[in-house]
């Protein structure tokens, strides 16, 4: 926070590019190697993902890079020393961190972690972490000869067990620091990250679409969009590269999406085929996109005056029916709502949209009168050409999760 109490300007980042570390608190020591600089990189590819990042500097480091800027890279004030406020506890005592990130890591560090030396800001910072079981993560980087010394190595073979090591580069001559792109990766790995999900690029709908009837009036969907939007939220988290295609919903997409705002079925149709221009290898078809549009509509209001209006529907293609005709090989999934029907029939109606859709998953729901008491909460039942799930009424967030460890064992 700055000190007006508004939001540090270097926080408009966080989730940018995705949520999987929404919620974690990442320390990140500093150490006196060359590289440092590096780390201010990671800093920010921390926060693009979600994490709140306070940084812990070597005072080797800072004559390599200024603390000012990791300051400005995370909007965390930075740790240089350990004064009366006993920042080492603060930051690495039970539960007080979730992840502590030594990058770049020296063989001094390495070494004072291994024989419990703490004499230096990232060395007390280590010592309480590791005392509290905080899990800690090296990006190591020195010297090949230092990297192959004995004693080195016997440090590494006395700590691998208890601590993760990203593998340095070997590039002439020297066991360079691995790039921040791959200590994310490594990252996102240990917070359960999906790894059948991890990249995949998932093209979603969510949200109603709105149809005019005149200039003012319109027919629609009732449909907030929250288990779309949900849904997109933990795709993110598992790794996934989310396009939303979303029409006029109440629900907030979620950050890390890319986002293609419509508000008719035309408009959604459109916006999937386009998209479906470029691979994805799944389609989410949860929008509750509009069956039937007005035949003609009127370019002005009508008046309010009549005493009768009559307006003529005629149907449209469904969206979902074009997706495997675009691209054969995408794992599809369809929602099916109907209203106060047996489960057994909900079933049978989901088995038959399978088949005409050609999709692998169907998430079929009743949105009658049990579903209108609370639309925050929901019942659904998943259907594939091998099984049916059904899942007990539950609220959407939880449902959502469903979901998507459902998909995550399909694909």
């Amino acid at each position: 926070m700055s000190k007006k109490g508004l939001p540090h300007p270097s926080l408009d980042i966080v989730e940018s590019n995705g949520t999987e570390l929404t919620g974690k608190n990442i320390v990140l020591c500093v150490a006196g190697s060359v590289a440092a600089y590096k780390s201010i990189e990671l800093a920010r590819l921390l926060m693009r993902h979600g994490a709140n990042v306070k940084c812990v500097m070597s005072n080797a480091s800072t004559k390599l890079i200024k603390p000012d800027y990791m300051k400005w890279a995370t909007g965390n004030n930075v740790i240089t020393k350990l004064t009366g406020d006993m920042e080492h506890i603060g930051l690495a005592d039970y539960k007080r961190s979730d992840l502590l990130i030594v990058y770049p890591s020296t063989a001094n560090t390495l070494g004072k972690l291994a024989t419990g030396i703490d004499d230096t800001p990232i060395s007390t910072v280590l010592t309480v972490a590791f005392g509290s079981k905080i899990p800690i993560i090296m990006g190591l980087a020195m010297h090949r000869s230092m990297y192959e010394n004995a004693a080195v190595k016997k440090n590494m073979d006395f700590l691998k067990k208890k601590i993760d090591f990203v593998s340095p580069q070997m590039i002439e001559g020297k066991a360079k620091a691995p790039e921040p792109e791959d200590m994310l990766s490594f990252v996102l790995k240990k917070f359960g990250g999906s790894e059948k999900l991890r990249g995949k690029k998932v093209l979603m709908t969510a949200g109603p679409t709105i149809e005019k009837i005149d200039s003012v009036r319109v027919i629609t969907n009732q449909s907030s969009g929250k288990t779309g939007t949900l849904l997109a939220s933990e795709l993110i988290s598992a790794g996934a590269k989310v396009t939303l295609v979303y029409g006029p919903g109440t629900s907030e997409p979620p950050k890390g999406a890319k986002v293609i705002r419509v508000n008719s079925v035309e408009e959604m149709n459109k916006a999937i085929k386009e998209c479906l221009k470029k691979k994805f290898d799944i389609a989410i078809m949860a929008a509750a996109a509009s069956d039937y549009v007005v035949k003609n509509t009127i370019s002005n209001k009508i008046k309010s005056d009549k005493k009768e209006i009559n307006v003529k529907l005629v149907k449209v293609p469904k969206i979902i029916d074009v997706i495997k005709k675009k691209q054969k090989g995408i794992f599809l999934i369809g929602f099916k709502a109907e209203t106060d029907i047996s489960k057994k029939e909900l079933v049978n109606r989901a088995k038959k949209k399978l088949k005409e859709s050609n999709a692998d998953m169907i998430i079929a729901n009743d949105i009658g009168r049990n579903y209108n008491k609370d639309p925050n909460y929901n019942e659904i039942i998943i259907v594939d050409s091998k099984s049916t799930t059904k899942i007990p009424r539950t609220k959407k967030e939880r449902l959502s999760k469903i979901i998507c460890k459902n998909i995550e064992k399909r694909i």
